[in-house]
C-alpha cells in the first residue's frame, strides 16, 4: 500500500465533508426475543442494569450467556463499518449485567465467555493478552477462533520472550539482558505462525509490545532500532496488521521518531497508539501516526494517568471489581473519538481495544467512546 503523505489531513477528525464510511448492518433479533431492537443504550441505562442484576451463584453451565439487552444494540450501526472495539481480555465477572447475564467465574469466563462476548453488537474485536506470558500453540489459538463467528477479530500480542529487554524475575525486576530480544526468528516459531496458522481469518492484528527498556538501552536506541529493523521485515505470511507498541517516551524523541516510522513504513508495519501512564498524551503520539500515514489505526486505551506511570496495580486494585466509571478521562476519549471518526471516515480500519484500568470498566467505556464517535459521524 502507498504511504503518500496527505498533508490535508487531520488525523483529529477534522476532515470536512470527508465520507464516514459504511455503517454496520442492523444486528438481527435474538432467537424467541420476539422484539425489535430496543433504542441506543445510554451509559446510565447499562450501568443501572449492572447494577441491579442479581447476584446468582457462580455457573456450572458448559455455556455462558450473554446480557440483555446487548451491548451496542441501536448504537453500533451508527459507527463506521472500518471500526473494531473490544476489551484487553474479557474474563471479568464484573461485567455482569453487561456481557454477562449473570455472575460466572473468571475461569469460566475465560474457557467458555468468548461466544456470548461475541455476541454484542458493540465487541467485534478483543485481545488475547496471555500470549505476552507463554507462547500459545496454534491449537490454543484455533479453540478461541471456533468461539467467535467469522466476522469477528482478534489482537494478539506477542510472547514477553521476544518483546522484553530483559530477564525477569517474579517480582518483575530485570535480572540479566534478555538474549533473544527482538530475535526475528524466534518471533516466527513461536508466535507469528502459531497465531496465523490457529486463527486464520480471524486473525486482525499481530501486536509487538515491547517492555520498558533499561538505561543503558535507552542511551544507545540506535542498537535498539537496527534490532527492530530485522524483526520487522517479517515475510509476507505473516500479514494481518502487525503494530508496534511502546513503553518509553524516548521513541518519540526528534533523535529515534524518524528513524522508528521509517523502520515500520518500510515493513508495512504500523504504531500502536498506546494510551498508557508510562507514554505522552494522545496528541504527543499522533505526530509518528501522521508520519506513516495512510494506514490503520491501532490503540490500546490502558492505564489512566492518575495512577502514575508505576500505577497498574494501584488502578487495578482500586477500580474492581470493574463494574462501573470511577475515573473518566473525558479529555482522552474525546480526542481518540475525533482520531477514529477521522481515519476511518479516510477509508482505513480502527482497532481499539480498552482495559478497565483506563476508567474503570472497560464495556462502559466502549460505550462512552461509540458514543462519541457516532456524534462525530452525525457532525
Amino acid at each position: 500500500m502507498s504511504r503518500a503523505t496527505d498533508s490535508t489531513f487531520d488525523l483529529f477528525g477534522d476532515t470536512g465533508a470527508a465520507g464516514h464510511g459504511d455503517a454496520h448492518p442492523a444486528a438481527p433479533a435474538q432467537p424467541g426475543s420476539g422484539a425489535a431492537t430496543p433504542a441506543a443504550q445510554s451509559i446510565e441505562e447499562a450501568t443501572a442494569t449492572a447494577t441491579t442484576a442479581p447476584a446468582t451463584p457462580r455457573s456450572r453451565a458448559q455455556t455462558v450467556a450473554p446480557a440483555q439487552p446487548l451491548l451496542g444494540d441501536g448504537l453500533a450501526e451508527r459507527l463506521p463499518a472500518l471500526l473494531r472495539l473490544g476489551g484487553s481480555s474479557w474474563s471479568y465477572p464484573g461485567w455482569q449485567g453487561l456481557v454477562w447475564a449473570k455472575a460466572y467465574s473468571e475461569r469460566i469466563l475465560a474457557q467458555r465467555g468468548l461466544t456470548a462476548y461475541s455476541q454484542h453488537p458493540l465487541l467485534r474485536t478483543v485481545s488475547i493478552d496471555r500470549s505476552f506470558y507463554r507462547p500459545l500453540a496454534a491449537s490454543e489459538y484455533a479453540v478461541y477462533a471456533a468461539q467467535v463467528p467469522e466476522d469477528f477479530r482478534f489482537v494478539v500480542k506477542a510472547p514477553s520472550l521476544v518483546c522484553d529487554a530483559q530477564v525477569r524475575g517474579e517480582e518483575g525486576r530485570g535480572r540479566e539482558a534478555n538474549p533473544v530480544f527482538l530475535n526475528p526468528d524466534l518471533a516466527l516459531d513461536t508466535y507469528v505462525r502459531p497465531a496465523c496458522e490457529g486463527l486464520g481469518s480471524k486473525l486482525g492484528v499481530l501486536l509487538f509490545q515491547l517492555s520498558p527498556l533499561p538505561m543503558g538501552r535507552l542511551i544507545r536506541m540506535q542498537q535498539t532500532l537496527s534490532e527492530l529493523e530485522q524483526l520487522a521485515s517479517l515475510p509476507e505470511e505473516a500479514r494481518p496488521i502487525i503494530a508496534y507498541e511502546v513503553r518509553d517516551p524516548d521513541w518519540l524523541r526528534p533523535d529515534v521518531a524518524p528513524q522508528f516510522a521509517r523502520i515500520l513504513r518500510n515493513s508495512g508495519a504500523t504504531y500502536c497508539l498506546g494510551l498508557h501512564a508510562k507514554m505522552p498524551r494522545i496528541a504527543e503520539q499522533l505526530p509518528l501516526l501522521r508520519a506513516l500515514w495512510p494506514g490503520p489505526l491501532v490503540c490500546r486505551w490502558n492505564v489512566n494517568p492518575v495512577f502514575g506511570p508505576y500505577g497498574y496495580a494501584e488502578a487495578e486494585q482500586k477500580l474492581a471489581p470493574f463494574d462501573r466509571i470511577q475515573q473518566p478521562d473525558d479529555a482522552t476519549l474525546e480526542a481518540l473519538a475525533r482520531t477514529v471518526a477521522g481515519i476511518c471516515g479516510k477509508g482505513q480500519q480502527a482497532y481499539v481495544t480498552i482495559s478497565n484500568e483506563a476508567e474503570g470498566c472497560a464495556p462502559l467505556s466502549m460505550l462512552r467512546l461509540a458514543q462519541a464517535i457516532a456524534s462525530q459521524q452525525a457532525a
